[in-house]
């Protein structure tokens, strides 16, 4: 029986520049209850946000393999394969986290309903508007991404204990920034369409995520602790936070000539590749094999 060569073998989301990388996160039993700059309407916001990951994964992937079978380009089809690898781990890690938020005496019940509604109106729409919803919710994370590796990397306000998973889980959705995208130009990119799947997406997963968070705050009483609600909203929106710059780049879907790529983020994925998975990696300990 032959062997297949490496030259011959099929091409992996590793050998396009997206590897699944196998982590375990160790998360500390005494993390502090308030994990975002200390502050209630900050972490309920971050809870929320987690507890959305799982299902909006989910949705991302299945929606862009749907047209898997469309994909001849070899590069594509291991980008497409890299996407969905990475996406299931964030999938399972972020799990993991809402386990630790839900120890924690966080209620995701809520919010995982909600985005799981919306999700299922989302489904209702025909394949190819549900993959260009996906690229914009890929767009918004791109956008979290890199101001999170800008921002958190630099001087942030998550606690340390949590800060490594949202680094490396930004890391990862800089190497796939492009795949749903790609694979929505191959399929018929459509301006119109674009529109109308942000707006679906503004109709549904906007709604849900900001009732569930609303619901948060007031279940942990933010809204009765003085100043704890100005002060969360100008840790996430003040100059130089994260969410300040995702919501100014949001815009640039709209635009005929979009396309992810054309934010270069190249030098950004190899600071941080190298600072969390290089020789000196502060996550090759967690690792569960080598990348490989």
């Amino acid at each position: 029986m032959t062997q297949q060569t490496p030259r011959s073998r099929p091409l992996r989301g590793i050998d396009v520049g997206i590897p699944a990388r196998q982590l375990n996160f160790q998360l500390s039993g005494d993390m502090p209850r308030w994990l975002y700059a200390d502050n209630v309407t900050a972490t309920t916001y971050l809870a929320v946000l987690s507890a959305f990951f799982p299902p909006g994964e989910d949705f991302f992937v299945q929606s862009v393999n749907h047209f898997k079978n469309r994909v001849t380009d070899p590069t594509l089809r291991a980008q497409v394969a890299g996407f969905t690898g990475q996406e299931v781990i964030h999938s399972r890690e972020h799990e993991r986290l809402n386990e630790v938020f839900s120890e924690r005496g966080f209620r995701l019940g809520v919010p995982d309903r909600a985005i799981r509604l919306a999700l299922a109106a989302l489904s209702r729409f025909p394949a190819r508007t549900q993959l260009a919803a996906t690229a914009f919710m890929e767009h918004f994370t791109a956008l979290y991404a890199e101001e999170t590796l800008v921002y958190e990397g630099a001087d942030g306000d998550i606690h340390p204990d949590l800060r490594e998973l949202w680094l490396w889980h930004a890391l990862e959705e800089l190497e796939h920034k492009s795949v749903s995208y790609e694979v929505y130009e191959l399929v018929g990119n459509r301006r119109a369409e674009r529109l109308l799947a942000e707006l679906l997406v503004l109709a549904t997963v906007g709604p849900a995520f900001l009732a569930s968070w609303g619901w948060l705050l007031v279940t942990e009483g933010a809204l009765t602790r003085r100043g704890d609600l100005a002060e969360g909203l100008r840790a996430m929106l003040g100059p130089g936070k994260a969410l300040r710059g995702v919501l100014r780049g949001m815009p640039r879907f709209r635009r005929r000539d979009f396309h992810p790529a054309k934010r270069d983020t190249v030098a950004l994925e190899t600071q941080w590749r190298d600072r969390l998975f290089g020789q000196q990696g502060t996550l090759n300990d967690q690792l569960r094999r080598p990348i490989a």
